[in-house]
Order: C-alpha cells, then sequence, then structure tokens
C-alpha cells in the first residue's frame, strides 16, 4: 500500500484544525474585572466564585445536549432503518421528549438559553448543530 502524500495545503489546514482544538480546550482564568469578548477566539473560563455552580450548570448542560442529539440522531436512525419494534419506537420518542423538556426547565431555572450551551470550536464550526 503507498503511503499517500501530505499535500501542504492539506498540512496546513490540519494544523489550523488542530489549533482550534488546542484553543478550544484551552481554558485560561479571566483576569478580576475582564470582560469575556464573544469573538472568534477562545473564551476564557470565568472563575468568579458568585458564578460558578452556574458556569458548572452550563458545562453540564452543554455535554448533556450533546448526548440528548446523539441519541435522537440514533434513534431517528434505527426507525428508518426499521430496527425497533413500535413499542421501543414510542418509548425513545418519550424518553427523548421528557429529556428535551427537562433540558428547557433547566435552562430556564439557570437563565441559559440553548446557545448558550454552544460552544465555538473555530474552523470546526460549533458543536451543536444549529437549528
Amino acid at each position: 500500500m503507498a503511503e499517500e502524500s501530505v499535500t501542504p495545503a492539506h498540512g496546513t489546514e490540519l494544523q489550523e484544525v488542530a489549533q482550534a482544538a488546542a484553543r478550544a480546550f484551552d481554558l485560561v482564568p479571566a483576569a478580576p474585572g475582564e470582560q469575556s469578548h464573544s469573538s472568534a477566539t477562545a473564551r476564557r473560563l470565568e472563575t468568579d466564585p458568585d458564578t460558578v455552580e452556574r458556569d458548572l450548570i452550563k458545562l453540564v448542560l452543554t455535554i448533556v445536549e450533546l448526548l440528548r442529539q446523539l441519541m435522537e440522531r440514533t434513534a431517528l436512525h434505527r426507525v428508518d432503518q426499521g430496527d425497533l419494534r413500535e413499542d421501543q419506537e414510542e418509548r425513545i420518542g418519550m424518553t427523548l421528549m421528557i429529556l428535551q423538556d427537562r433540558m428547557t426547565e433547566l435552562c430556564e431555572r439557570y437563565d441559559l438559553t440553548m446557545e448558550d450551551l454552544n460552544l465555538d470550536l473555530g474552523p470546526l464550526g460549533s458543536l451543536l448543530p444549529r437549528d
């Protein structure tokens, strides 16, 4: 098997993606009084003791929403493939609806929107698909 050569343009693209991923996970504590700006650059982790609970909830809800969307896509794929019985389809559908309602309740409780849960991954786009 011949080894594929990486063209300079392809190598540059891979390097940009790697740098974006590094920035996405490079959480630098914000200096006191420093305001976060919503730009294409990586956001800083605000370590204000008064907002630590909300920030933690935001992180947990982001992960839960990502998993919810993955489960929903998997369920839709299985339905399309005919892998599920009718009762299984109903149970999965009801579970996903309840989870969506609970996510909405939790976001409202902590004054978050679904957009707040979406992370910008630079050239990779956003973490969650935009509807």
